[in-house]
């Protein structure tokens, strides 16, 4: 069993930037992968940008790629979504997830508590 704690959101203005970070305590991280999704109101989870448990491979939605980056630090079990360029559409909670490396949402088994992130235009 892992816990995932999400923290970093915050409100920015369009065309700023955050740094989005998920810890995770228990279980083995390393042998997770791990994704972020991003929920705006009225509108279902998405998978925004998922990451491999060695951190070689990753994927993007369109709609950030360029923009955002994601990355991990097995040391610190801890992953991080870097989101620049940021658009009012953007604004959303994101949640951090781990387990396997899919777009699907039923593919990760643990879930954060998620972090409100909103741009403002």
């Amino acid at each position: 069993q892992v816990q995932l704690v999400e923290s970093g959101g915050g409100l920015v203005q369009a065309g700023g930037s955050l740094r989005l970070s998920c810890a995770a305590h228990g279980g083995t991280f390393d042998s997770y992968a791990m994704g972020w999704f991003s929920q705006a109101p009225g509108k279902e989870r998405q998978l925004v940008a998922a990451i491999t448990w060695s951190g070689r491979g990753t994927y993007y939605a369109d709609s950030v790629k360029g923009r955002f980056t994601i990355s991990r630090d097995n040391a610190k079990n801890t992953v991080y979504l870097q989101m620049n360029s940021l658009k009012p559409e953007d604004t959303a909670v994101y949640y951090c997830a781990a387990n396997w490396f899919s777009d699907r949402m039923d593919k990760y088994d643990y879930w954060g508590q998620g972090t409100q992130v909103t741009v403002s235009s």
